[in-house]
């Protein structure tokens, strides 16, 4: 007797149409026919002959095809006389110890960031996200290195307009003193400014789009992230809001920028007292698996979420907000993509947000 062996770090999931079979550990996804589930189920639980035993002869080869699809992909393997106990299932626990992974904070004047710097350490903060919408100098990246230096921050990211000033030599400078920032994305560039490879400590981004932090929410598969630790916190988290906190241009605390709820201010709040205030961490457990629509998506566990903008027509029993993401156009019942922006029953909301592509 044959048996197929599922390789652990193989995740599928099954939509209403399809399936995504997710492979963990080279970090891509792939859609296959709602068959192929049917048949991998058998595979876990009869040998290759008895599963073929119950098919005619055409379906008999239909089955093999995908068989031999399977071990193509290197999704798993054939073994004789039973099925190969050293793989144990793979553990999709999700453990952060930091009390807070993220931070994306709106500013203005780069001073703001001394607010909030002590709390970063306090809290243990991974990433931290900095919008300007004040055009930079050279001078106020260094800055801005050099007030976390010696931070517990992996990296910060930074998301700033394009001006004249940012050539070769503004690049190569930031590239031989900075020591935190991991990505620079310049926004409002008519053009790039000139060519360049990856060979900068942090990767460069000019990007011709008028960027906005309205912007965030795109549903769309260029978004999409397949690896284990995204993967593990959207099974059992939000994968959007979860240990996340919003600093908007103001200076209100929110779990998101574009969240209506804010929880203090941090000319007179600090981010820890936020995190304690009723309601902050409310969306932080509410995962793809209970979101109208999401629940029936092959993708839901490589997307993200957006509770700021929602379809609004759909609470659980807390009062939570669980619709589908607005800016989302995949409709996982048919299995196609449209424009979010053009589907004639999501106008009202959109005109209720003031929303556009």
């Amino acid at each position: 007797m044959k048996y197929f062996n599922v390789f652990n770090n193989i995740l599928i999931t099954k939509g209403a149409t399809r399936i995504l079979v997710s492979d963990l550990q080279r970090n891509f996804s792939e859609l296959y026919p709602l068959e192929l589930y049917e048949i991998i189920g058998e595979l876990k639980n009869k040998s290759i002959e008895n599963i073929l035993k119950n098919y005619d002869t055409e379906s008999i080869l239909f089955v093999q095809e995908y068989i031999n699809l399977l071990i193509e992909k290197e999704y798993g393997f054939i073994t004789e006389g039973d099925w190969d106990r050293n793989f144990p299932p793979l553990s999709y626990q999700f453990y952060e110890p930091n009390e807070i992974s993220n931070i994306l904070i709106e500013i203005n004047d780069i001073s703001v960031l001394d607010k909030i710097k002590q709390d970063v350490e306090n809290l243990g903060v991974k990433h931290l996200v900095i919008y300007s919408h004040k055009k930079l100098s050279l001078r106020d990246f260094k800055d801005i290195d050099l007030k976390f230096k010696s931070s517990v921050l992996n990296g910060i990211e930074m998301i700033s307009p394009f001006h004249a000033h940012v050539d070769r030599k503004f690049i190569d400078s930031l590239h031989q003193t900075v020591d935190r920032i991991y990505n620079l994305v310049f926004y409002n560039c008519s053009k790039t400014p000139f060519r360049h490879k990856h060979e900068f400590r942090f990767t460069l981004q000019f990007s011709r789009e008028n960027l906005k932090i309205s912007s965030c929410g795109k549903v769309d598969l260029k978004y999409f992230n397949t690896n284990i630790s995204k993967v593990s916190e959207a099974i059992h988290h939000n994968s959007c809001l979860h240990k996340k906190i919003g600093i908007d241009i103001h200076g209100n605390i929110r779990n998101c920028p574009l969240m209506p709820e804010s929880y203090g201010n941090i000319n007179d709040t600090s981010l820890e007292e936020a995190l304690t205030k009723p309601g902050f961490r409310k969306y932080w457990n509410i995962t793809k698996d209970q979101i109208n629509v999401c629940k029936d998506c092959e993708f839901r566990y490589i997307c993200t979420d957006c509770r700021a903008y929602t379809e609004r027509n759909h609470k659980d029993s807390e009062g939570l907000d669980i619709s589908k993401p607005l800016k989302c156009g995949y409709d996982p019942y048919t299995g196609k993509w449209e424009a979010w922006s053009t589907n004639p029953l999501k106008k009202e909301v959109i005109s209720f947000y003031g929303q556009s592509s």
